[in-house]
Parts: structure tokens; sequence; C-alpha cells
């Protein structure tokens, strides 16, 4: 019998079907292109959000964790088990994964050049250009050396050209998007470095795309020099058509989308299949579809809605759920292993070092030129290291163009990872600033002997909602004093999220932060122009602020603005809104912290504002002003600011001014201090002299014995308009129910339930006292109030 010795083909396996027809019919979801990719998807950003948890207290920006989250699914961790491999992230799914990856990073890169404002770059200053400008050619340089060695040893094989500019590109690049996050997490954005480092790193990104087009046009099978020129050549013509035929239409659409009006589905649908269009050009001119991408976020027109809405559409999506695949794409071919031996570990120290030095070295010797302060230039040195998304996308490309093997893949994978963690731990050692315009002052209280002072409020306020009842009050509190006037800082509390539009929050801050009466401004802030309106029409200076912050930080803004500001009195809206039925519903548990942190720490008075539309839902000039004021008294510090609150609102003719004293008789309160009666009696005085010069104040005394005739005294006054309260007044709870609101005291609780009344706005006012003042014990001794991400009027 003959033998057959002919060779058999490789027979390839046939491709994944998509859906599968279900377990009961014995087949394996896993087996079937979109069940496994779900289960791939649910894994990524589990594992990656998981991470970002656990690093939080860190201060890790959420690129670490995925990039790490990556790794820990690829053959560096739970990969190194074969059959989670196989069956988790098989080879043949590894098209599938890649491809949706890549679509989610399109967009991403069409949202960071949505962010990228081009004109804030041809504005960036000297010190700004020649900074970034000393931080991408050293560490190039350096980057061109390290090329011939890893040549030399681990990445044989490949082009000098190629593999030298791939290398001087990866060392030499800054993450804008990342170091943003981190200068607004450590609230350095308005500081001089913040400013620096901004601006320098914004000139990074645009040079650094410059430099990562030349290395794909220099990479490919063909090796011809000819084809790399006709590939930049190629790329070049594209740039130009889409600045003479993109951007036109964009602009087009930009424009017939007003403010305040819905952007239309049709224009939304246009942008992003020119998306698409611009990435499939790109891909097929040989350059890669993210420049196409990021050509076209460039284009649109940051002014207006149009941006912000094609934002908003996108960002959650490809961010929350696309992005996290690119980094798990990223750590499948990242294998820790391949990094063994002295010479391997030899080669990733000398490469990290290669790419602190080099930037270090090079942004702290200009820095220094420029008279920058040694501690200021480390700081901005260490900043300007950090690396992220387009690193990876470097390294992916040159690893898919063959420039990269597996092993100098993952030590530049371990050298980006490396030199970003170190950023924020470097950064909160080396570099505490010191509080720029702490100083001690004088009147940190309403109450205060000399009334011809000028009267400080710092307001603050989460929406449009609050403005209204914030205006009114502002009129309200005024006075008739020509030197003793108001001066109120209206600052919009801002959370910094972890989206990427809350970068261009922070660019939009940034622009309008300075008084808006000193600076063209280009959008039209709603919020702004109602407070510029009210000035106008009132002898009140307004200057508004921005404070941006995650929300477990923000008191910090508050209270080191008020501190710089010299306010005697901050203004916090209730955690609570109310809807149309009259109901309390909660904005979150997260705003209620927020005020209770500010009263811990304020270095002033503090007030607490329930709004139950005060004059309405919109602003009252003056001369239709008409507002009945009570100011419940029982005694203590808190009811004599309140009450020294009320005497100034009284000077207003619109408003009129009820003073309700109780005289209670029992225990159902606590015995008060000589010391503090005699403060009673003083200011109770004062006010018994004013109401003789004024018919709009009234006094009435109500002698009471049990929680029922507090109550029945209150609800005598329950159509006033304002409740002035103490929030420590010295009495019993008067609900039977505990209350989850302490920062609104007993008295302040019971007016703002449902049951007394849905008309009546409180402001629940604690006085400044020093001997329970944690700012005013550790005032100078502490950084972590140092700067705020707030833009203030100077």
């Amino acid at each position: 019998m003959a033998t057959n010795n002919a060779t058999v083909a490789p027979v390839c396996p046939a491709p994944m079907k998509v859906t599968s027809n279900g377990a009961f019919q014995k087949e394996d979801p896993l087996d079937f292109a979109l069940p496994l990719l779900i289960v791939q998807i649910i894994l990524v950003v589990t594992l990656s959000r998981v991470l970002a948890f656990l690093l939080r207290p860190l201060r890790q920006p959420r690129v670490i964790a995925e990039i790490i989250g990556g790794i820990l699914l690829g053959p560096s961790a739970l990969g190194r088990n074969k059959e989670f491999l196989n069956k988790i992230f098989p080879k043949r799914s590894l098209t599938v994964l890649d491809t949706f990856a890549n679509i989610g990073l399109l967009f991403f890169l069409f949202l960071v050049g949505l962010e990228l404002d081009l004109r804030a770059i041809r504005r960036t200053g000297k010190k700004a250009l020649v900074i970034s400008i000393a931080g991408i050619a050293l560490p190039f340089v350096l980057g061109i050396g390290t090329s011939f060695v890893l040549r030399s040893t681990v990445n044989k094989g490949v082009g000098e050209l190629v593999f030298l500019v791939f290398m001087g590109v990866s060392l030499s690049i800054t993450a804008f998007p990342v170091l943003a996050r981190i200068l607004a997490e450590l609230k350095l954005l308005t500081t001089d470095v913040g400013r620096i480092a901004m601006s320098a790193a914004a000139v990074d990104d645009v040079v650094a795309w410059v430099l990562l087009a030349l290395a794909v046009a220099l990479t490919g099978s063909n090796n011809s020099p000819l084809i790399s020129v006709w590939v930049l050549l190629c790329g070049a013509a594209f740039i130009l058509m889409a600045i003479f035929v993109l951007e036109p239409i964009l602009t087009m659409m930009a424009r017939r989308s007003p403010e305040g009006e819905p952007v239309k589905e049709l224009y939304i649908c246009i942008t992003l299949s020119l998306v698409l269009v611009a990435s499939f050009v790109t891909d097929t001119i040989g350059i890669h579809s993210l420049f196409g991408a990021f050509v076209v976020g460039i284009l649109v027109p940051k002014d207006g809605p149009f941006a912000g809405v094609l934002i908003e559409k996108i960002e959650d999506l490809v961010s929350g759920l696309f992005l996290p695949l690119f980094f798990a794409s990223s750590g499948l071919k990242t294998n820790v292993a391949t990094i063994k031996g002295g010479q391997s570990w030899g080669l990733l120290v000398l490469v990290i070092f290669n790419a602190c030095f080099g930037k270090i070295v090079g942004i702290v010797s200009v820095s220094m030129l420029f008279k920058v302060p040694f501690r200021e230039a480390l700081t901005l040195g260490f900043l300007m290291n950090t690396k992220g998304l387009v690193e990876l996308i470097v390294l992916n490309i040159g690893r898919d163009r063959k420039v990269l093997n597996d092993q100098s893949f993952a030590i530049m994978v371990l050298m980006a990872l490396f030199t970003t963690f170190i950023t924020t731990p470097i950064v909160m050692a080396i570099y505490k600033p010191a509080r720029k315009g702490g100083k001690p002052y004088k009147h940190r209280r309403i109450q205060r002997k000399d009334l011809d002072t000028e009267l400080r409020i710092l307001a603050c306020f989460h929406s449009t909602r609050n403005i209204p009842t914030l205006i009114n009050l502002m009129e309200s509190s005024r006075g008739i004093r020509k030197r003793g006037h108001l001066c109120v800082y209206a600052m919009h509390l801002m959370e910094l999220s972890e989206r990427s539009s809350a970068i261009s929050m922070v660019h939009k801050a940034r622009k309008n932060g300075l008084p808006f009466w000193n600076k063209k401004r280009e959008d039209q802030d709603r919020m702004v122009i109602a407070f510029e309106a009210y000035q106008q029409l009132s002898s009140v200076t307004v200057r508004p602020m921005t404070a941006i912050s995650a929300l477990s930080t923000i008191h910090e803004d508050i209270c080191t603005s008020a501190d710089r500001k010299q306010a005697a009195l901050i203004l916090l809206p209730f955690h609570k809104h109310q809807r149309v039925d009259g109901s309390m519903e909660s904005l979150g548990h997260s705003f209620h912290l927020v005020n209770q942190r500010v009263l811990q720490r304020a270095p002033c008075s503090v007030g607490i504002l329930v709004d139950r539309g005060l004059g309405g839902t919109t602003q009252v000039v003056a001369s239709e002003v008409s507002y009945w004021v009570v100011v419940p008294f029982f005694g203590g510090q808190d009811d004599r600011e309140s009450l020294a609150y009320g005497m100034r609102m009284a000077e207003h003719p619109g408003i009129k001014l009820t003073f309700l004293k109780f005289s209670i008789t029992g225990d159902i309160i606590a015995e008060a201090t000589a010391d503090e009666l005699d403060k009673d009696n003083e200011i109770v005085t004062e006010f018994v002299s004013l109401s003789k010069s004024n018919e709009s104040i009234k006094r009435e005394e109500r002698k009471v014995e049990s929680k029922e005739d507090i109550i029945g005294a209150l609800k005598s006054m329950s159509k006033a308009n304002l409740f002035l309260v103490g929030r420590n007044s010295p009495t019993m709870p008067l609900m039977e129910t505990s209350t989850d609101c302490p920062e609104l005291g007993y008295v302040g609780c019971y007016l703002a339930s449902s049951e007394f009344s849905s008309t009546s706005s409180i402001l629940v006012i604690q006085q400044y006292d020093p001997s329970k003042c944690i700012v005013e014990q550790a005032q100078y001794e502490t950084s972590e109030v140092a700067d705020s991400t707030l833009q203030s009027a100077v």
C-alpha cells in the first residue's frame, strides 16, 4: 500500500458567527462574536472602574487604572492562564475587539480635537512656547540616543530612521488631557505653574501629532523613500482640503445652531459622518484613521452650543465604554514577562531615566532662564513628563507597523505608566504653594461695631435655579450707606467629573473668570449676564467667580476664596430644592456634605439658604421689592448674627422686619452665661434704638413654656417671605422625628419642613467663632487648600 506523503495545507478556522441560538440549543455563547464582545466589554469596564476606585486615594487619573487594567487582562497576569485567555480573549475575537476599540478611539480623538482650541495656542506666551520647545527637543534627542541602544540589543532588524523617530516621539510627548486632570485634582490650574504647564502641553500636543504623522509616514511594507514623500504630501493636501471644504460646512452648521435652541439631529449626523469620512481618507493615504478624526475635531467652531452638544452626545458612550477597550487591547499585547534578565531590566531603567531626565532637565533649565523659581521649575518638569493616551497610540501604531517588537513595546508601556504614576505624589511632595491673599482680616462677621465698613459676601450657587433668589437677597441686603456698601462675589460651583468635557469647562471658566466689564467675552454666559444686568441697575459690586473641583474637595475652594476675598458671610444653597408640589427634593448626599464641611472650616460666618422662591422666579427691580422678613430670637451668637443681618436688610425701604423675641420659662433651653446674656441685651438695645427711627421695623415678644408654644408663634408668621434664623439657637427640637439636616439647627429644620410652609425661604446663619474654626487653627500649616480651581476677579 503506497504511503501518501503529500503535504496537507493548514485549514483556517471558520469565522465566528455573530449570535448564538442559545444555551438550550447546546451552543456556548462565548463561541460567538456578539455575546463574547459583550462579556469582554463588561469585564474591561468593571475592572478599570474597580482599579480607579482603589487608586482614588492616591489621586491618580483614571487613565492609570485603565492602563493597569489592560495589562492585568493580558498575558502579564490573568492571561497567563491559557484557559482564561482562550475562552475570554481568543485570537479570532481580537479583530472584532480591536475594531470596536479603534472606533471608540476615533471619536475620542475627535473629542480631544474639540477640546483643543488653536486660538489659545496662538496666544501662548513666549515663556510657555520656549518651555514647550525645550520639553520636546531634549527628550527627542535622548530618544534618538535610546533608539541606538535598543536596536543593538532587543529590537534588531528594524529601519534606523523609522525607529529613532518613533522613540523620539514616545519620549517627548506630554499628555494634555491627563495633565489637565492632574492639575485640576491638585488645584493648581490657576497657579503660575498650572498656566504655564497647560499652555506648553497644548503646544506639545499639536507638535506630537505632527511628529507622529511623520513617524507613520515613514513606516510601511514598502521602504521606498518616495512612498513616504507621497504620504506626507497627500496628508498636507488632506489638511488643506479640510480647512477649505470641511471647515465652512462645520461653521455653517454651528451658525445655524443658536443659543437656546436644540441642535438639529441632521447636523449631528453630518458631523459624525464627516469624522468617519475623514478617518477613511487618512487611512487610505497611509497616515492613520485617527488623524482624520482629530483634524475634524479641531476644525469644529468652539463658540456657541454646537461643540458642547457634540461632546454631550458622544462622550459618555465613548469615554466610559469604548475607550477602555483600547487599553485592554494594548494590555493584551503587553507581556511584562518578556522583560527578563539584567539587560532587559537595565534597558527599562535607561528608557525611564532618559524620559524623565530629558523632560525635567530641559524644562528646568529653560524655566530658570525665565527666572522661574527652582521649585516651580522642577514641578513644571515633572508635570510635563505626564504620558497618556497619545503615548499608547504611538506605541500601538509602532507595534502594528512592526517597528516595535513585544519586548520593546512592553518596556515603553511600563515607562509611560511609571512616569505618569509618579507625577501626582512627587508634585504634592515638592510643590506646596503659599496661600495667596490669606492675610488676617478683621471683619469676619456681619455683626460689627463699625457699620460704615464694606460688607463682603461670597454667594455660591449650583445652577440658574438659584440666581433670582440670590439677586433678590443681594438687593435686600445692600443697605443705604455710601461707604459701607455691599460687595458680592458670586461663585458658580461646578463639579469636576471624570468626563472629558470637564477640561473644556475648565478652559471656559479660565476665559470668563476675569471681571466681565474688563474683558470682551466671546460667549454669552447666562449666569454672568444676570449678575451683570443687576450690577448696572444697583450700587452693589458683583464679581463672578467659578470653582471647579470634585465635590469632595470643593469646600476647600469656597473657604480659601472667602479668606482671600475677606468675606464676612458665605451664602450656600441648601442641598434640597423645592418641587412643584411643595416637597423638598435632594440634589444628592455629596452636596449635603459640601455644606457641612464648609460650616466646619469656614473663615467667616456662614448662611445656608433654603430657597422657596424669594420674590418669585425672576429678578425683582429695587422699586418693587416688598418682603416681610422675620428674625426669631432665642439668644446666642448665631441669633445675634441673624439679627445683625436683619437690621441691615431693614434699611431697604421695601423690607418689613419683624423681630420675634422669645421669652422662655421652664427648662426647654439651656441656661445662658452672664456674658452671653449681656451680648444679647446689647444687640436688642441697639435694635430698639433703630426701630424708633424706622416704622417698618416691629418687635414682638412671646412668652412660651413649651415647644408647642414656639411652633404656634412661628406659624403665626408663616406668611413671611424670609426667615433669618440662628443655626444654634438655644432651644429644644421642634420636630418629633429626627432630622437628617443638623446644619440647619432645630428651628431651621422645622421652618424648612413642608409642614410649616411652602412659600417662606429660610436663611440659617452660623456666626464665625475662631475658637471652633478648623481653618483658623491650621490656616498656615496645610497646603491642601492652597490653590483652588476658581477663576476670580482680582
